[in-house]
């Protein structure tokens, strides 16, 4: 391999690093996952499939239709369904008269003064809820979506690297073998050539092992086969506080909402639900008289007291301040951890130049290396020290591109963009 086909093989393998979010998945050894030809997803559909694939979607169903049930109860005419009364009586058992009285009634459970307003403002924030925890859940899962994706495509870059790596290697043992059968090299260089190569399949080999464990990985998160391109935006620069339709914020906001509406609807159901009663009765004095019938109408008013109502009073209030304490600290966490995203993308950044500048100056060593190596003027072990040097070069600055990409990826996380 001449110098030029060197540093050819070297850049190729930087422009693969610096743009994993365009590379397939590569097919692996010992049963890697396989291509069905799918186009490339971007992460929207990606996370689209993995919240297909995930209990939480159900979990948010459910949790609209109790929202819609509620609703559905504080929407009523009636707090709690009537009740139907059947009275019969007779003297046949001791005095035999005739004497007879039949009661037919209905129960009708009565609303309190404002109590069904409570409940349905509770049922509405209730719904709200609802929809604010499956956004928070999807916000959630697009973390976990993110980080399988980058942790593939990373790995991804590292594979290309080593199989160039193992190519040049491979090239340079052949060459090194004609050499030593022409009388120019010793046997030894030949043996130092192959042993190169096979330390460089070996490398290979491990890279692969942990590539093929990602893509299981995102394979069992998304259902997808292929890598989608990674092209997200990224959070606005001059974005520092975490904005107003942050998703899991908005479910700590809507939480709180919650449980003050459920404080007011504990503050209105003071007493149990009052009855009103109608009834028709039919009854007979003694054995031929006449039958009377009349209509009654009856109010049944239960009591309340402390020993029932401190007690729902007491458990609402703590609900209450419970959601208030989480709101408080989760806007804490939040704030400190976009803070640290940014410090980590701005040190991503630093870091992935100085990998770029440092991978060029040992691409362009090896490289006049490579050409002394050609003309006589440089040992081997001197040009296998600057290959692998060179090569370690290339895969630490294709970690560090997918660490910079996996930075910019967590800010939006943190910020609460999806993708």
């Amino acid at each position: 391999m001449t110098s030029c086909a060197l540093a050819g093989s070297m850049l190729c393998c930087a422009a693969q690093a610096q743009t994993p979010t365009a590379a397939p998945m590569a097919p692996v050894a010992h049963g890697g996952l396989a291509h069905s030809g799918l186009a490339h997803h971007g992460l929207a559909q990606a996370l689209d499939a993995a919240w297909q694939r995930t209990q939480a979607g159900t979990e948010a169903a459910a949790a609209r239709e109790r929202a819609a049930a509620a609703r559905l109860a504080a929407d009523s005419l009636l707090p709690a369904p009537p009740a139907l009364e059947l009275n019969h009586r007779s003297d046949r058992w001791h005095k035999d008269t005739g004497a007879l009285e039949n009661e037919v009634g209905l129960a009708l459970p009565l609303w309190l003064p404002g109590q069904r307003a409570a409940r349905q403002a509770a049922a509405a924030s209730a719904a709200t809820l609802a929809e604010a925890d499956e956004g928070a859940s999807r916000l959630q899962l697009a973390g976990e979506v993110r980080e399988a994706a980058w942790a593939v495509a990373g790995l991804q870059a590292e594979a290309a690297v080593a199989q160039a790596q193992l190519g040049y290697l491979r090239d340079i043992a052949t060459d090194v073998g004609r050499r030593v059968q022409a009388g120019e090299l010793a046997h030894s260089d030949a043996l130092a050539a192959e042993a190169e190569a096979l330390a460089a399949e070996g490398a290979l080999a491990e890279v692969r092992e942990r590539l093929f464990a990602a893509q299981a990985r995102w394979l069992a998160l998304t259902g997808l086969d292929a890598l989608p391109a990674l092209d997200e935006a990224p959070a606005p620069a001059s974005a520092d506080a975490l904005p107003a339709g942050h998703p899991a914020l908005q479910r700590a906001a809507q939480a709180v909402d919650k449980a003050r509406r459920e404080v007011e609807v504990v503050r209105r159901d003071v007493i149990d639900a009052p009855e009103l009663t109608v009834s028709y009765r039919r009854e007979v004095a003694e054995r031929g008289a006449a039958a009377e019938r009349s209509l009654a109408f009856g109010l049944r008013l239960p009591f309340g007291g402390d020993a029932r109502n401190r007690p729902l009073a007491a458990a609402a209030q703590g609900e209450l301040a419970q959601a208030q304490a989480e709101e408080m600290r989760l806007r804490l966490q939040l704030e400190g951890d976009l803070a640290a995203a940014r410090a980590g993308l701005d040190a991503a950044r630093a870091q992935a130049a100085a990998a770029g500048k440092r991978t060029g100056l040992l691409r362009e060593r090896a490289s006049l290396i490579d050409k002394a190596f050609r003309a006589g003027e440089a040992s081997l072990p001197e040009l296998l020290l600057a290959a692998n040097a060179a090569a370690q070069a290339d895969a630490a600055m294709a970690r560090q591109q997918a660490a910079l990409g996996l930075a910019r990826a967590r800010l939006n996380q943190i910020s609460g963009f999806l993708p």
